[in-house]
């Protein structure tokens, strides 16, 4: 499945530069008919991004997200700042399909986990962010500011033991680049863990990077910056993804 991004800063359409929220673009671009350019070309999910909320959980844009989640043809994902599970509720009320998680899975390793159960493993996301150094893949969380000193396997054999079934898993040296996806890494997860859904996002640019991710066997492909530049189309991503 092809899964456009868009992340909101102050109620604009950004993107980050791996992560960096001193290198960021704003883009024009109005998320209403961004959406509505989704639903034509019968896309299905639509992930967005609160960086406030990553930023400092008290600055969530709750009334933005409240106006997209409006929109009822499309299944909305979102994340950012999630801290507790009152935000869970409040957006699942709203319409939310998924609501990812990311810091909480340190912070509130047990309530997590305990969501998963309550909501059920088709509702939550496990947002895995990683930092490659001499192989060893290091989680950071935080909008990407603190390093765990945990391995992504680390997580994932934790809580596969507790029915996940979703994980977005960022390689934030690739985020916002345009330079290619790390396909490496992906076919070694899929590899690992069959069962798992994982959503690779980083990098994307071109249709052969569809193409390569699609190879790995990752179920999602999470593209942010290609689509806002319009390196590639909708139309043309879901083509090459059926085709290929």
């Amino acid at each position: 499945m092809i899964i456009p991004s868009l992340d909101f800063i102050k109620g604009k359409i950004v993107r980050l530069y791996k992560g960096n929220y001193k290198k960021k673009i704003e883009y024009k671009e109005n998320y209403l008919s961004y959406i509505k350019k989704c639903i034509k070309n019968k896309i299905k999910t639509l992930h967005i991004v609160d960086l406030d909320g990553a930023k400092n959980p008290n600055k969530k844009q709750f009334d933005l997200f409240k106006e997209i989640l409006k929109c009822k043809k499309i299944n909305i994902q979102i994340g950012g700042g999630i801290r507790k599970e009152e935000d869970l509720e409040k957006f699942f009320l709203l319409g939310a399909k998924r609501i990812v998680i990311s810091s909480l899975i340190f912070k509130k390793n047990f309530e997590v986990k305990n969501w998963i159960k309550r909501y059920g493993n088709e509702n939550i996301v496990l947002a895995l962010d990683i930092k490659i150094k001499n192989s060893f893949k290091e989680i950071v969380v935080s909008g990407w500011k603190n390093y765990t000193g945990v391995c992504i396997e680390d997580i994932i054999d934790e809580f596969l033991e507790h029915d996940v079934k979703y994980i977005l898993c960022t390689d934030v040296s690739k985020d916002g680049t345009l330079n290619g996806p790390n396909v490496l890494l992906y076919s070694e997860l899929v590899k690992k863990y069959p069962s798992i859904y994982f959503q690779a996002s980083g990098g994307v640019s071109s249709l052969k990077d569809i193409i390569n991710l699609k190879k790995t066997g990752v179920k999602n492909i999470i593209i942010g910056k290609a689509f806002l530049e319009r390196k590639i189309s909708f139309f043309e991503a879901m083509k090459c993804l059926k085709n290929n």
